[in-house]
Parts: C-alpha cells; sequence; structure tokens
C-alpha cells in the first residue's frame, strides 16, 4: 500500500512569517498536532508542532503574538512521496522521532500521513506500533 492511499489531502498549513499565536490556533482548531510551514507556492520550509511553541516559544517566555514561527519551526524536517510505501514511512518516522510526516511531490506538501492513520488502516498496525515504541523510547522527562 502506498502513502497516497492512507495519506490526509487536506492539509492546513501556516506560512513562516505567520505568528505562533496563529500557529496554535490553527493546532487547535484543526485538532492537529503538528503543522507544516510553507511558503506561498506551498514548498515545505518546515514543520511546527505544539510542542515547538511551548518550548521554544512559551517556555522561553517569548510572546506567541510577535514571535514569528520560522523562528521556532524545525528545519529540514523528513518527507515521504505519495508513491512511497507505507512500511518506508513508519521506518522513518521511528527513525526521526517523529509521529507525522509532510507528504511532498514535486517540492510541494500535498497531504500528511501520521502514525495514527497508518495504524487506523490495519495493514500497518504492528509498524505503527513499532514506530510508536522506538519514538517512545527515546522520550526523557525532564
Amino acid at each position: 500500500m502506498e502513502v497516497r492511499d492512507l495519506m490526509n489531502a487536506s492539509v492546513v498549513s501556516v506560512e513562516p512569517t505567520s505568528s505562533a499565536a496563529l500557529a496554535a490556533r490553527l493546532i487547535s482548531r484543526h485538532n492537529v498536532g503538528a503543522l507544516p510551514v510553507c511558503s506561498e507556492d506551498k514548498r515545505l520550509r518546515g514543520m511546527i508542532t505544539d510542542r515547538d511553541i511551548v518550548l521554544r516559544c512559551v517556555a522561553a517566555e517569548e510572546d506567541p503574538a510577535q514571535t514569528m514561527v520560522r523562528d521556532i519551526m524545525t528545519r529540514n524536517c523528513a518527507t515521504v512521496s505519495p508513491g512511497d510505501d507505507c512500511r518506508e514511512a513508519t521506518r522513518l518516522m521511528a527513525a526521526q522521532q517523529v509521529r507525522r510526516l509532510p507528504v511532498v511531490e514535486g517540492g510541494k506538501v500535498v497531504g500528511m500521513i501520521s502514525l495514527g492513520d497508518l495504524a487506523k488502516s490495519r495493514r500497518f498496525d504492528m509498524e505503527a506500533a513499532q514506530a510508536l515504541s522506538e519514538i517512545s523510547e527515546n522520550i526523557v522527562i525532564r
């Protein structure tokens, strides 16, 4: 099964010059854990998660309304293509310690795939569980 078969093609993204506050509102409104950061032409520039906002902005005592997404986003994030095998997506998630991957084609974001998407398919629930286990192994509580 290919990534295109399980990905969510309805992607909400944010621009690098948007505020962290806007990113947080979008994450909340759309009930997602991460947003791709895209330029106006939909090219991927990075990812921003709810955790990025909390740790790199709020905990650092920065003003979310004044902090730009580009200042706290993760750059050079892992991606998959729509034609990639779903098992490759789970391996990449585990290796990169992420639960979501942007799906990129021709340099532009065309979807998102998550461990949840893979687990719900039932064909990849074991791979998704293994990837989650590997991601969770390296979490350090401070």
